[in-house]
């Protein structure tokens, strides 16, 4: 058998050859496509982009299904699907696999955006029983999985607060329930984290983040090697929600991919020497990163993770008005929104991300006013603490007497 290529390797590699010698896939753009007659055996599901066929920009597009070859590969699956946002998969990922009646268990710690979805569109609109759980302790999720359960969806680690679960277990206990196990990869990125491997049925990412990488590309997937659920996933994308990728975008994902190991690594070595700077300065009461060995999930990062990821959280030793001192000092670092691009992002989640949920719920997860997550760029290293010093230095400038 021969050994598959290393990681970076097929990253790298071309997905589809289109018959010219490119080296990366053509922006195609056409909405439609000639068909050579009238043959009337022909049905949409017979149209195989893998074999070059192509007859409607919303069934298939060539620079998106070859994205989809690249992801579905780096990711370990059987298939991929390229979406216009992380949240259209997300949502295309539940109508796909749930039934009418049947009972969601989710982490509670998931993505605002996420958590709001389940509550509003999929609890309160169309009435699906929907419980969020501590899944850092993989008996309360076991507790709440039942035989009406039709979905475990799972986020590790969590935004923003870099909890972790454990996704072999958690499979299991999906499994044993008949219930489909998702998983959202996106901090970890496939480099750092195969949730398929692990026995998750269906993985997704937000590709605006890690896999897109440099900030100028909004999309999303799923991955899956489940056949029933690709099949019920590529019904919905094509026909029932029409939430494809748009090619461009495919076209900057696609280019995005080819350096995600290379990026990964800077991003997890820049992200570990600030974590260690940050954890016990005298301005931090607290850091979040599971490379450190005072993370207390630090172990079971250590075994289903082959890195620790780019992002890391740290409360300042204060409040609002601290947080605002801290955010006028720095001068590299950028206040945005978003995650996994080349450049340093500094997110307040009280003001920003996490607004939307409400001081009472901000506070039952443990978002405090002087929490940052900061989505570590690759930037030189030694830049970073110096604007993290900048920070610091308008703290001790405002309470100096």
């Amino acid at each position: 058998m021969e050994e598959e290529a290393a990681f970076d390797t097929r990253a790298v590699a071309e997905y589809t050859d289109w018959g010219h010698g490119d080296v990366v896939s053509p922006i195609h753009l056409s909405s439609t496509y000639r068909l050579d007659g009238i043959d009337p055996e022909m049905s949409l599901e017979d149209v195989d982009p893998g074999a070059g066929e192509f007859l409607y920009g919303r069934l298939s597009n060539p620079t998106r299904h070859a994205v989809e070859e690249q992801l579905a590969d780096l990711a370990g699956g059987e298939l991929a699907f390229a979406f216009a946002s992380g949240t259209a998969a997300i949502a295309t990922a539940v109508l796909s696999v749930v039934e009418q009646g049947d009972r969601i268990v989710a982490f509670d710690d998931l993505y605002a955006g996420t958590r709001r979805m389940f509550e509003q569109l999929f609890r309160d609109r169309l009435g699906f029983d929907v419980a969020f759980v501590d899944a850092r302790e993989t008996d309360i999720v076991a507790d709440a999985v039942d035989g009406e359960t039709g979905l475990v969806w799972m986020e590790t680690p969590t935004n923003p607060l870099i909890q972790l679960c454990d996704i072999g277990a958690i499979a299991e206990i999906a499994a044993d329930h008949d219930a489909v196990f998702g998983v959202d990869n996106t901090f970890a990125s496939p480099y750092f984290q195969q949730p398929l491997e692990l026995g998750a049925d269906v993985v997704a990412h937000s590709t605006t983040k890690y896999l897109n990488g440099h900030s100028d590309g909004i999309g999303g997937a799923l991955v899956t090697d489940d056949p029933h659920v690709a099949e019920a996933i590529g019904f919905n994308q094509q026909v029932g929600l029409g939430n494809q990728m748009p090619p461009f975008d495919a076209y900057l994902l696609s280019r995005g991919l080819k350096t995600l190991g290379a990026r990964m690594r800077i991003h997890e070595g820049n992200a570990m020497e600030l974590a260690s700077y940050l954890d016990g300065h005298e301005e931090v009461s607290a850091v979040y990163y599971p490379g450190l060995e005072s993370h207390p999930q630090h172990d079971l990062a250590c075994e289903q993770m082959d890195g620790f990821g780019g992002v890391l959280s740290f409360e300042l030793a204060g409040g609002m008005a601290e947080s605002q001192r801290f955010v006028e000092g720095i001068e590299t670092m950028n206040l945005a929104v978003s995650l996994g691009g080349v450049e340093t992002l500094v997110n307040h989640p009280a003001t920003m991300t996490h607004e939307p949920i409400g001081a009472e719920r901000r506070a039952e997860l443990g978002i405090s006013d002087s929490l940052f997550r900061i989505s570590v760029g690759i930037e030189d290293v030694t830049d970073l603490k110096a604007d993290f010093e900048r920070g610091f230095r308008a703290l001790e400038a405002t309470t100096t007497p």
